[in-house]
């Protein structure tokens, strides 16, 4: 977890500009994201969200990107209108609602954050069968607390 939390905590500084007031947003991204993982409304745990989440990508069109994040090699970046037309502007919108952010402002982030955040859950190259990612609860909570304290 020490790892991921590096890495989500380097993301989260960079996209909301370091330490200026970005608590709040980031605990807001982590949410989102979280929200995404954990089946954002589709029931199944966390596995069945990160599977869900990945197959949505992949029949949106960006199937090779998607699985550029889980394989072991380069991320493919995306881009906040792909990551959009993929997810579908109404579940930006929504999101973005709850989140208190422009649509536009919230798939840009995701753009950048979900590629690191899915390649770190499949650090094998493998989409984790339950036991994984069943830890994705604790994980975001732990970055949480530790953005909240931050």
């Amino acid at each position: 977890m020490g790892l991921l939390d590096s890495v989500l905590g380097s993301a989260l500084g960079a996209v909301t500009g370091g330490g200026q007031g970005g608590g709040a947003g980031a605990a807001v991204l982590m949410q989102v994201i979280g929200g995404l993982l954990g089946g954002g409304g589709q029931g199944g745990g966390a596995a069945g969200g990160l599977g869900a989440l990945l197959q949505q990508l992949q029949q949106g069109g960006l199937g090779e990107a998607a699985q550029s994040w889980v394989s072991t090699g380069q991320n493919q970046p995306v881009s906040a209108d792909q990551l959009q037309s993929a997810l579908g502007a109404d579940r930006i919108d929504a999101m973005a609602q709850q989140a208190g952010m422009a649509p536009g402002d919230l798939a840009g982030q995701l753009a950048q954050l979900l590629p690191q955040v899915v390649d770190h859950l499949t650090p094998g190259g493998q989409v984790p069968a339950g036991g994984g990612a069943a830890d994705l609860g604790q994980v975001l909570g732990s970055l949480l607390g530790g953005l909240r304290q931050g």
